[in-house]
C-alpha cells in the first residue's frame, strides 16, 4: 500500500482524479474545489488544502508560485516524471502550461552554472507569453 493510498477516502480520490485530469496545466486549489462542486461532489477547502499539502510531501504533487501575491498553484507530476528539469512556458492568455525540452535551454543552464555559479531552479522557472493557438486566433 502506498503513502497516497493509505488513508484512502473518496474525496481524496476525487481530489487526486481532478490533478490527474489537469496535468498538462497549473491548478489552483480553489479551482480544484470549484471542478468538485460542478461536479456534484462539494469538498472543504481544509480537506483540498491539507490533501494538497500530503501530496507534495510526498512527490506526487508540485507547487508553483506563478505570481508573486497570487495563489498557489498545483501541477500532478506522473511517475518518474521529473519537471524540475526543464523550463515551463505559460501562456498569458489561456493558461496552457508547456513543458520544454530543448538543447538551448540546457546551454543556458550551463552558462548560468558556469560563468554565474548559480543553479537555476525550474520549478519556479515560467517563461510566459503567448502559444500559438491564442496568437493565431489574433
Amino acid at each position: 500500500m502506498t503513502a497516497v493510498t493509505k488513508y484512502k477516502t473518496k474525496q481524496r480520490d476525487q481530489i487526486l482524479d481532478c490533478l490527474i485530469r489537469n496535468k498538462d496545466r497549473h491548478i489552483t486549489a480553489v479551482e480544484i474545489i470549484t471542478a468538485l462542486k460542478q461536479g456534484g461532489n462539494p469538498v472543504s477547502k481544509a480537506t483540498v488544502y491539507r490533501y494538497l499539502d500530503k501530496l507534495v510531501s510526498q512527490g506526487i504533487v508540485r507547487k508553483y508560485f506563478i505570481e508573486e501575491g497570487k495563489s498557489a498553484c498545483y501541477q500532478y507530476i506522473a511517475k518518474n516524471e521529473d519537471c524540475g528539469e526543464h523550463y515551463h512556458l505559460k501562456c498569458i492568455e489561456c493558461g496552457q502550461l508547456i513543458h520544454v525540452e530543448c538543447k538551448y535551454l540546457e546551454e543556458l543552464d550551463s552558462h548560468v552554472k558556469f560563468h554565474h555559479d548559480f543553479e537555476v531552479d525550474h520549478s519556479k522557472t515560467v517563461l510566459y507569453g503567448c502559444c500559438s493557438n491564442c496568437t493565431n486566433e489574433s
